[in-house]
C-alpha cells in the first residue's frame, strides 16, 4: 500500500529515507506546521474551559504574595 503526503496527494517515501515523512518533503511539512499554527485544524464548538472561570478557591486571593499568615 503505497502512502500519498496528506497535504499535495503525491506519493511519500519511506520514513527510512524521508526525514519528512509522512509527508513527500520539507514544504509540506512546513505548509502542514503553518496550518497547526494558523488554527485551521480545529474542532467546532466551544473550547474546553468557556462559559466562566468557575467557583473561586480561597487561596486564590490576588491580593495575597504568599508572605504567610497576617
Amino acid at each position: 500500500m503505497a502512502r500519498t503526503c496528506p497535504i499535495c496527494r503525491k506519493p511519500v517515501a519511506p520514513r527510512a529515507v524521508n526525514r519528512a515523512f509522512p509527508f513527500c518533503g520539507e514544504r509540506c511539512r512546513l505548509l502542514d506546521l503553518g496550518k497547526w499554527l494558523g488554527g485551521d485544524y480545529r474542532v467546532p464548538g466551544e473550547r474546553a474551559g468557556d462559559g466562566g472561570a468557575g467557583p473561586a478557591r480561597p487561596d486564590d486571593d490576588p491580593n495575597d504574595f504568599g508572605e504567610g499568615p497576617t
